[in-house]
């Protein structure tokens, strides 16, 4: 089954909710474990565990585990191996993006099955231009993997970016879901190619003429919870295409570790909690 069909089960399943496996140090601290790649691997492991039949995907950051080295990639590795197991599926938070052969390099790395880091989806930064993310869609496309493509950030200084008008006359972030939509056209139940959406960035959307409800794939929106966003954000931001909200959360649930059973309670609150807001 390819992604795109998985999450909408999952998402039908145990609600529009990701959990975001981000071990700060402060966090590893709080939950009584060492700031090592051990540590790393037993946080992991304990939000897989909790997330396995309560959450629809899980959301491990690369960087928390890369500043480590080797041994903080192995534990990445570790992390989502142990998601496989349970049936739990992955979106890495990797936010890669280059051309040519390092893109193909990257789109090895954790999209082609049986690569030691291989993921579910990864997120991909399309700012080299979207034609540059083309070694990646073409290897989740033979895989069945998906792709989940930075369109509006919230960020300040994603503006400038996001935010400007193309030669063509296009606003750039405009373009990007334009192009993402573009490669989920005919896709049950929805496609592939997501993209990232903040549910803090406001009349963004509308102000910009942006028109997601096109899209047919899913959309992470980190924000919602301790960052701020609430039913009348998601509203405001997603309007119509809220049925392919996935929301993002980290700290609001984490914080409830470091027991898989608190954790898991946590979890199914939260997920409570985002069906309802996405409805309101």
């Amino acid at each position: 089954m390819r992604f795109g069909a998985q999450l909408a089960d999952a998402m039908d399943r145990f609600g529009p909710l990701c959990v975001g496996i981000d071990p700060h140090a402060s966090l590893l601290q709080a939950w009584g474990l060492e700031d090592t790649p051990e540590g790393l691997a037993a946080f992991g492991e304990t939000v897989v565990d909790a997330a396995a039949g309560s959450a629809a995907a899980v959301k491990p950051n690369a960087a928390f585990f890369e500043r480590h080295g080797a041994r903080g990639v192995a534990a990445l590795e570790y992390v989502l191996r142990k998601a496989r197991e349970r049936e739990v599926l992955t979106i890495l938070d990797a936010k890669r993006g280059d051309i040519g052969s390092t893109m193909q390099g990257y789109a090895d790395a954790y999209l082609r099955p049986g690569a030691p880091l291989e993921c579910d989806a990864l997120t991909v930064s399309p700012y080299l231009g979207f034609g540059s993310l083309a070694p990646a869609l073409d290897l989740a496309a033979e895989h069945g993997k998906g792709l989940f493509v930075l369109a509006l950030t919230s960020n300040p200084e994603g503006a400038s970016v996001q935010h400007a008008v193309g030669p063509d006359g296009e606003v750039v972030a405009a373009a990007m879901v334009r192009s993402a939509a573009a490669c989920n056209v005919g896709a049950q139940p929805m496609g592939d190619v997501g993209l990232v959406v903040g549910a803090t960035v406001g009349s963004a959307v509308s102000d910009l003429g942006i028109g997601l409800e096109g899209l047919n794939g899913p959309i992470l929106a980190p924000g919602v919870g301790a960052q701020g966003a609430g039913p009348a954000e998601l509203s405001q931001v997603f309007g119509n295409s809220r049925r392919l909200v996935l929301v993002n959360q980290s700290r609001g649930v984490l914080s409830a570790g470091p027991f898989a059973e608190k954790l898991r309670g946590a979890i199914q609150a939260a997920a409570g909690a985002a069906q309802f807001a996405l409805r309101g």
